[in-house]
């Protein structure tokens, strides 16, 4: 009787090479079934197929080895499915990044003017609903959302007034954190939860719109930068956001419309 699939059968049914079968056997992922004593021949029994499928569809998401043995370890589907649904999230959180560098390097690359369409704009004091947060610049959307959903649960679109918008120190892009501040402007602003009545102070502001999704946003802030370096005095005080079609208006990124506004002190006027 045989005593199972030789490495080569077992390597041809799985499409694993031989060579990576030896190495999981060595890092304890998968061992044969048998080991012939005298010749040291693997041999593999057919119920091992699908456990070797598993190890290679992880191990081409990059799971690390210590999460694989997790996985072939644990009899509980719970857990096994907690430990790869978390590199699944690590995953498309590097696809994400990847995906907005893609974008930005291409729009840099392209011959298109750098112009931007910039207007100066003095926008007076306000008074709206507002959470405020210390976050770092990694938390920062995850932190947008929430704060966003717990504004809009509180003020339904019949008591909103305008746009979202957002407030945001610089030390959040210099030093990787700082205050974050998210705004609805409101008929009757009033506090509940998180949220707090916010008196926004007037600002003199550089404005441009920044169209479609963020994935590129860093050139257009860029080149609003540029703008004011050349024609006005950038003062000290937060950057503005305002979200005139957003993430929560459409699930089409290509409509969103983000207006940045720049503090600047205007020097004089532009031709």
């Amino acid at each position: 009787m045989r005593p199972g699939l030789t490495i080569g059968e077992f390597a041809a049914l799985t499409r694993l090479s031989v060579r990576t079968l030896r190495r999981y056997h060595e890092a304890g992922l998968l061992e044969p079934a048998t080991v012939d004593p005298f010749t040291g021949y693997r041999y593999y029994q057919p119920e091992q197929i699908p456990t070797a499928q598993v190890i290679q569809r992880l191990r081409e998401l990059d799971v690390p080895l210590a999460e694989v043995r997790v996985v072939l370890a644990t009899e509980d589907p719970r857990e096994r499915a907690e430990v790869i649904t978390g590199h699944l999230h690590r995953l498309e959180a590097e696809l994400n990044r990847t995906r907005a560098a893609v974008v930005s390097l291409r729009r840099l690359t392209q011959p298109e003017p750098a112009d931007v369409d910039v207007e100066l704009r003095t926008v007076p004091a306000r008074t709206v609903a507002a959470i405020t947060g210390h976050v770092t610049l990694h938390e920062s959307l995850a932190w947008y959302d929430a704060a966003m959903a717990e504004l809009d649960s509180a003020f339904p679109p019949a008591e909103r007034t305008g746009p979202p918008g957002g407030h945001y120190a610089n030390e959040l892009f210099t030093e990787g954190e700082g205050a974050f501040t998210v705004f609805r402007p409101v008929r009757t602003p009033r506090p509940t939860g998180r949220v707090r009545v916010v008196e926004l102070p007037p600002a003199d502001l550089a404005v441009t719109v920044h169209p479609g999704p963020h994935d590129d946003i860093d050139v257009t802030y860029g080149r609003l930068g540029a703008w004011v370096v050349e024609h006005a005095l950038a003062v000290a005080g937060p950057i503005h956001e305002t979200y005139l079609v957003g993430p929560r208006d459409t699930e089409e990124p290509s409509q969103w419309r983000t207006e940045i506004g720049w503090p600047v002190f205007h020097l004089a006027t532009t031709e």
